[in-house]
């Protein structure tokens, strides 16, 4: 019997070891949906951080762009997708946090159906106006916007659209009347306001850099924490006399609720890896965007506090479609 019991307390600790060894993951090719269409900055993104996850994992990471519905099409592709830490998926403001306010309802609970794993980068915007405005400054647009209620448009992407909110997070703010004209492209967007059919507009460094260093358009202010590389004289909105601002595109990796903690752990690595070495800068800096990088509770953290940020101005501002 004592021998007996001894070869069962064996079994019983192999059994424990085994499940306490870490899986073997990747073992074969893996998918990263990013939720926008190819050639996009989500898309170029996701193949910068698929190519360093093969290098570095040894299995290919195959970007899929599942594109629609601000990233909703793509996310809910992603949230039906097995825990199993083969399918990743990019996420934007919109999918988490916005676009909630946005739809009248939503393919997927994002709380509920995702778990974070790293945040990539952040992508500030440009506060622009035509050249033939007599305003030099954010402190000048503002005092202009008061001196001329209603009467200074202001583009953006679209109903709820980043550059949407934060051009209310502006008016708000500055306690000023602008009026709101939303495109359905970044490209009409800036022809109108180069043509002078529109005064002022606010998108993403990428689409615009162009245009500012061209003298087609003048750049007043940039929305992130910190100052462009490409575009050192442009002020922050902080700089600028709006205190504690910033409001980003941003991009993180997700997986489907249930993948392995290792999963994460390894990705998280790699990307944070990536970010502290010069292989991270050209790229982001091609897309207009700065590196963010941190752990899982980092990413959800730094969710939480752009909820606080645009939940109440979305209620307030957006009739869901």
């Amino acid at each position: 019997m004592r021998a007996v019991a001894a070869a069962l307390t064996l079994l019983a600790l192999a059994a424990n070891g085994a499940r306490a060894q870490t899986p073997s993951w990747p073992t074969r090719a893996a998918t990263i949906i990013s939720p926008f269409s190819a050639g996009s900055g989500v898309d170029l993104l996701a193949r910068h951080i698929g190519n360093e996850l093969q290098d570095k994992l040894g299995q290919p990471f195959i970007v899929d762009d599942r594109a629609g519905a601000n990233g909703d099409v793509g996310a809910a592709y992603a949230a039906k997708a097995a825990p199993d830490g083969y399918t990743l998926l990019i996420v934007t403001p919109g999918i988490a946090v916005q676009n909630k306010y946005v739809y009248a309802t939503m393919p997927f609970d994002f709380e509920r159906d995702f778990s974070p794993i790293a945040l990539v980068a952040k992508a500030p915007m440009l506060v622009m106006v035509n050249p033939s405005l007599p305003v030099h400054t954010l402190a000048e647009l503002i005092a202009y916007a008061k001196a001329n209620p209603g009467k200074v448009r202001v583009s953006s992407t679209g109903v709820g659209s980043q550059p949407h909110v934060t051009l209310e997070m502006i008016k708000g703010m500055a306690g000023v009347d602008m009026t709101h004209v939303p495109y359905n492209s970044a490209g009409q967007q800036n022809t109108d306001l180069i043509a002078g059919q529109i005064e002022a507009g606010i998108n993403y460094v990428t689409t615009t850099i162009g245009l500012v260093k061209a003298g087609s358009a003048r750049a007043l202010a940039t929305t992130g924490a910190t100052r462009l590389a490409d575009l050192p004289d442009v002020p922050t909105m902080r700089e600028a006399g709006f205190p504690g601002f910033e409001a980003v595109g941003w991009y993180g990796i997700f997986a489907p609720r249930g993948t392995p903690d290792i999963v994460g752990a390894k990705v998280n690595k790699v990307v944070n890896d990536w970010l502290a070495s010069d292989r991270s800068i050209a790229p982001l800096r091609d897309l207009g965007m700065q590196p963010a990088g941190g752990s899982a509770d980092d990413l959800r953290a730094w969710m939480a506090a752009e909820e606080n940020r645009w939940g109440a101005l979305m209620k307030r501002v957006i009739v869901p479609q």
